[in-house]
């Protein structure tokens, strides 16, 4: 645990008590401050209750009254669409609103940190797609070589509840938009942007306030090394926005769509091929076609930018190959779950947008691709000219039939449940063929999560084998 600094004698709110706002409220108690808690979940509050924590309506005047900060859990809007009324209060109320990464970011440094003969490092990824595995990746790579790692942020544990930091540790964090956009501290030492495609729009009122949200993990702190993925516009403004030039190797350039060999720092993957280009030459290259657990060129560009981070903490070429090659993936991200009669499967639930599905869609041939759940805003014409290796289609949802009316050009089975569009998917595969999850679309409507999405598909399928 990060006891977190800054409060000792204070009173904190904490709202929303799932991961991230519990293991703030453990963290402010270890810090010296009193934390007052809610939730609107009467479970949750009684969890936090279980701990020793005090339950009251933050919104109330007299309450709010009392708080020094206001700690807000990262599902809680707090600008749009609308801000929750206990945030809205706080704003009122002129009570500073913060979340548990801002908390960390201003506790870095503090206790036992200083006394470190080499300081520990923090890496950020954010980005629209690709986040959780490069995070893994890079924290995978790092302990390959023989090096400490630990993983949290939105994936693996809650930032604060990591262990206190050993000499010469590195902590790897994935953020999102809605933690970075609202974390009043961001002060990563290396900060990557992996990419950008429409999504959470409705949260951030748009693309350009989603980008800007993305844009503070850069902007705020200023980190010492930036990898930048530059095959969007708005990477490229943000690489622009960062380097005093040509010539600075404070930012490394990613990319998967074309080469890069500038006098800066590159790093880039064409044809199953990675290469880093520095000063104007080539300096290593590595193969990325056999390795079984980054297929696709969407995650030859987390291969790229996991590359570039390691790059910059002085790990070698070598070291970095030979950890991509006992990387083993994550659950739900292009993950093959079983190979059977010469057919594969392939749950990839987190495409819960239309660029990671089409992401997905081009890492394999003759593809039966079962999609569909709760659309998101912009509807599916970003697949357009992607569906070229869909053999068919079979379509889950409470609004398959739809779905299924958006894919034209495409065969589509109207299946509706998971259970029907395995079974159908199953039936009809050949020797060959791809049976893919990627459904483009959120799980909301039939699932808690789109990790219950991919089980549920796992559970399918192995069961028929």
């Amino acid at each position: 645990m990060i006891p977190v600094a800054g409060y000792a004698g204070q009173t904190v709110g904490v709202l929303g008590l799932g991961r991230s706002g519990l293991s703030a409220a453990r963290s402010l108690r270890a810090g010296g401050a009193e934390a007052l808690c809610w939730d609107d979940n009467p479970e949750a509050r009684g969890r936090a209750e279980a701990e020793g924590f005090d339950c009251l309506d933050l919104g109330a005047e007299a309450v709010m009254g009392r708080l020094s900060a206001l700690v807000v859990s990262p599902g809680i809007a707090h600008l749009y669409p609308a801000p929750n009324r206990i945030v809205a209060a706080a704003l009122l109320a002129g009570v500073p609103v913060d979340n548990d990464i801002g908390l960390f970011f201003a506790s870095l440094g503090s206790g036992s940190w200083a006394e470190l003969d080499v300081p520990p490092r923090v890496v950020a990824v954010t980005g629209s797609n690709g986040k959780s595995t490069t995070s893994a990746l890079i924290a995978h790579l790092i302990e390959a070589a023989g090096r400490s790692a630990q993983l949290a942020g939105n994936i693996g544990r809650g930032v604060l509840d990591i262990d206190e930091p050993v000499s010469g540790d590195v902590i790897v964090l994935e953020l999102s938009s809605y933690q970075t956009e609202l974390a009043r501290a961001l002060t990563p030492d290396i900060a990557v942007f992996t990419n950008l495609s429409a999504d959470h729009l409705d949260r951030h009122h748009g693309m350009g306030g989603y980008f800007a949200a993305k844009r503070r993990l850069f902007a705020e702190g200023g980190p010492d090394r930036a990898v930048i993925g530059v095959d969007e516009n708005e990477g490229l403004f943000l690489d622009n926005q960062l380097s005093a030039g040509q010539g600075d190797d404070r930012v490394i350039r990613i990319s998967v769509e074309r080469k890069l060999t500038g006098h800066g720092w590159n790093v880039y993957a064409r044809k199953g091929f990675l290469a880093e280009w520095r000063k104007g030459r080539q300096v290593a290259s590595i193969d990325l076609r056999a390795i079984k657990g980054l297929p696709g060129a969407h995650n030859h560009q987390n291969a790229c930018a996991a590359y570039a981070v390691c790059r910059a903490l002085g790990i070698a070429p070598r070291e970095i190959e030979r950890g991509f090659h006992s990387f083993k993936g994550l659950p739900h991200r292009s993950q093959v779950i079983a190979e059977a009669g010469g057919v594969s499967y392939v749950n990839d639930s987190k495409a819960t947008n239309v660029d990671a599905a089409r992401k997905a869609l081009g890492a394999f041939q003759n593809i039966r691709w079962i999609c569909g759940g709760l659309e998101k805003e912009g509807g599916l014409g970003g697949l357009s000219g992607a569906l070229g290796a869909v053999r068919k289609a079979y379509v889950i949802g409470r609004e398959a039939a739809q779905f299924a009316m958006q894919l034209p050009g495409v065969e589509a089975e109207v299946c509706t449940t998971m259970a029907r569009a395995v079974e159908a998917a199953m039936a009809e595969a050949e020797a060959g063929d791809v049976v893919l999850l990627a459904p483009a679309a959120a799980s909301f409507d039939q699932y808690d999560s789109f990790e219950k999405r991919g089980e549920d598909f796992c559970q399918e399928v192995l069961k028929r084998l």
